[in-house]
């Protein structure tokens, strides 16, 4: 295979928009300023795997600024109590604990764990993805509650938590997998109130990228934090392996990336979206380094990190990094409502995508040896 890599390495990229971020906000200013949200969590969940990937003592002091910001000493903070999103920039927490052992950490960590007790669910005992979105089910859900709670198992033996994250991965295949395609639809509404409700499934109509990104994440993530000689690691590196299988499918053929909505390519105004296309990156370099599957996906990575660098990228004179045609948040929908939402420069849905994205692909050693 020829790489043509020349304008830099992945973790170059990866720390160049980190650094243009970092620039343009402290910590506490990343948008939605002042708030503990998940926007922030997973770029700075980006910025982390960077202070692991080079040791660069600016990484960590970024991230521990962001938590140091919104938790006192008492682990007090302020988020929202009604929705999964609210969990995941919890993530940073553990490594901030390991290194520092700073109470406050664990403290917040426990009440964020709270809320897995108070949010409201389905008639299986699925979370809804927030009250405002009543007995519905979200593939976003997984990722934003489920690697905190293994992590929390582990922190805390708390067993009865990877039972849980267990049951709503498995209540997810259920109702969104669509066989024919392999794909996951975007969300499921048990009542079928919502106008995207299919009558007879209750699943949004749409593949829509981002949100299927998000679960193949999670679970490349969350097999490495089960319990080490747990039947389930099994069951999700089979179900991570059919999904990568599927969503390879649709990968675009000239750009090497994947549109908002992912099985229709060939719609005129269906677009190639950056941030799911970074988010299957990564779950393929990730479930290759971690030898789940075979190194057969090796190509469609290359060819994607080519395609994001060529087309979805630019750098200015003075350093600063953009990436671009990232979609903005997005709940569900038809398929003009995907197609029709803003592209953004720099989201940190997507730049946090791209950061982790490529740290995972600097591992792989056709990288190492170009």
């Amino acid at each position: 295979m020829t790489l043509s890599i020349e304008k830099g390495s992945p973790l170059e990229h990866a720390e160049k928009l980190a650094q243009t971020i970092m620039k343009a906000y402290t910590p506490i200013e990343l948008p939605p300023a002042g708030r503990w949200h998940y926007h922030q969590g997973v770029f700075l969940c980006g910025v982390m795997k960077l202070y692991e990937a080079t040791g660069n003592e600016e990484y960590f002091d970024y991230v521990k600024n962001y938590a140091d910001s919104l938790i006192d000493e008492y682990g007090n903070l302020l988020f929202r109590r009604d929705e999964l999103d609210a969990i995941q920039a919890g993530l940073i927490l553990f490594p901030l604990y390991e290194r520092t052992r700073e109470k406050r950490y664990v403290l917040a960590a426990e009440k964020l764990r709270g809320l897995y007790r108070t949010l409201n669910r389905t008639s299986e005992g699925g979370f809804w993805h927030k009250d405002n979105y009543a007995y519905q089910m979200w593939l976003d859900g997984l990722y934003m509650g489920g690697p905190f709670a293994l992590k929390y198992a582990q922190l805390k033996g708390e067993e009865s938590l990877v039972d849980m994250v267990i049951h709503q991965e498995h209540l997810m295949r259920k109702h969104t997998k669509d066989e024919q395609t392999g794909l996951y639809y975007h969300a499921w509404d048990e009542r079928k109130t919502m106008p995207w409700a299919d009558q007879k499934t209750g699943c949004s109509p749409e593949f829509w990228a981002r949100s299927f990104g998000w679960y193949v994440l999670a679970l490349a993530d969350m097999i490495e934090d089960l319990p080490g000689q747990h039947e389930r690691r099994k069951v999700w590196k089979e179900t991570l392996t059919d999904m990568l299988e599927s969503v390879a499918k649709y990968q675009d053929q000239k750009t090497g990336l994947w549109h908002q909505i992912i099985d229709k390519g060939n719609h005129s105004d269906n677009w190639l979206e950056s941030s799911g296309s970074c988010l299957f990156m990564y779950a393929m370099a990730k479930a290759m380094n971690e030898g789940y599957v075979s190194p057969r996906y090796v190509d469609h990575v290359v060819r994607a990190y080519q395609g994001l660098i060529q087309h979805k990228t630019a750098e200015k004179e003075n350093g600063d990094f953009t990436i671009h045609d990232i979609c903005i948040g997005t709940s569900a929908g038809f398929y003009d409502y995907y197609v029709g939402r803003e592209r953004s420069t720099n989201d940190l849905h997507g730049a946090g995508a791209f950061i982790m994205a490529l740290t995972e692909l600097e591992k792989l050693s056709v990288f190492q040896k170009a």
